[in-house]
């Protein structure tokens, strides 16, 4: 695991607690490949629709963010929020 995709696994995880009522229950696995590295956010069941918000849009920002860190990195990164 590079350096700087840890520090964005970690963005996410400190996004995602801040976000959700239980966040103990909040884990971020990171599985790399040679251009991609996919961020995998699983949270509680009851917590789902606080992380991917009203219409998407704070799922869409977490991405937003994981692209312009990726343009930095010359690295794609992509967020999958699993139930």
């Amino acid at each position: 695991m590079s350096e700087q995709s840890g520090d964005l696994r970690a963005l996410v995880e400190q996004i995602a607690k801040g976000l959700v009522d239980a966040p103990d229950q909040v884990s971020v696995n990171q599985v790399e490949s040679e251009q991609t590295t996919v961020l995998e956010l699983k949270v509680g069941p009851n917590d789902m629709g606080k992380v991917i918000g009203k219409q998407g849009r704070t799922a869409r920002a977490m991405r937003t963010l994981l692209s312009a860190a990726g343009l930095r990195f010359h690295k794609r990164f992509t967020l999958e929020i699993l139930e």
